[in-house]
C-alpha cells in the first residue's frame, strides 16, 4: 500500500468547517456521496463519524475503500482536496469526535444546537478513519 501525505496547505484547508462528500466503494453500484463533518488528524488521516448501523458501515465492512472530497464554498476561488484509501471503523473515540465536530460546525451556545447534540449522545457512533492512498487537489 502506498500512502500519500496531505500537505500543510491541504491540512490548513481541511481545518475549516467545510462539508466533505463521503463515498464508499460500491462495486457495480454507482457511488452515493453523502455530506459529512470530518477532520484531518495530525497523523495525516481523515476521520468522520457515523451511526453504527448505517448503510455506509455495512458497505465498508464489505469493502473498506472510500473517498472524501472537500470543496471551497461558492464565492471563494475554486479549490478542492480529494482523499481516497482504505478505512477502519473504530468505536473508541467516536463520541469525542462527535462532540469535537459539533463544536466546530455548530454554535453550541445556541440552545437548539446544544439540545441536538445532547440527543445524539444516546446513539451508537463509530469513527470512520480514512488512510490516504491517493490525495488529489486543485486550487486556482
Amino acid at each position: 500500500m502506498t500512502v500519500e501525505n496531505l500537505t500543510a496547505q491541504d491540512l490548513s484547508f481541511l481545518a475549516r468547517p467545510l462539508y466533505g462528500f463521503f463515498s464508499t466503494a460500491a462495486g457495480p453500484v454507482p457511488p452515493q456521496p453523502r455530506p459529512v463533518w470530518f477532520e484531518a488528524t495530525t497523523t495525516g488521516e481523515v476521520q468522520l463519524f457515523t451511526g453504527a448501523d448505517t448503510p455506509k458501515v455495512r458497505q465498508l465492512r464489505r469493502d473498506s475503500r472510500a473517498s472524501l472530497v472537500v470543496a471551497a464554498p461558492v464565492g471563494e476561488r475554486e479549490r478542492w482536496v480529494s482523499v481516497t484509501g482504505p478505512t477502519t471503523l473504530e468505536p473508541e473515540g467516536a463520541w469525542a469526535l462527535v462532540e469535537c465536530l459539533a463544536a466546530r460546525y455548530w454554535d453550541l451556545d445556541d440552545p437548539i444546537r446544544a439540545h441536538d447534540l445532547a440527543q445524539m449522545r444516546d446513539e451508537e457512533w463509530l469513527r470512520v478513519i480514512i488512510q490516504p492512498e491517493t490525495v488529489r487537489r486543485y486550487a486556482m
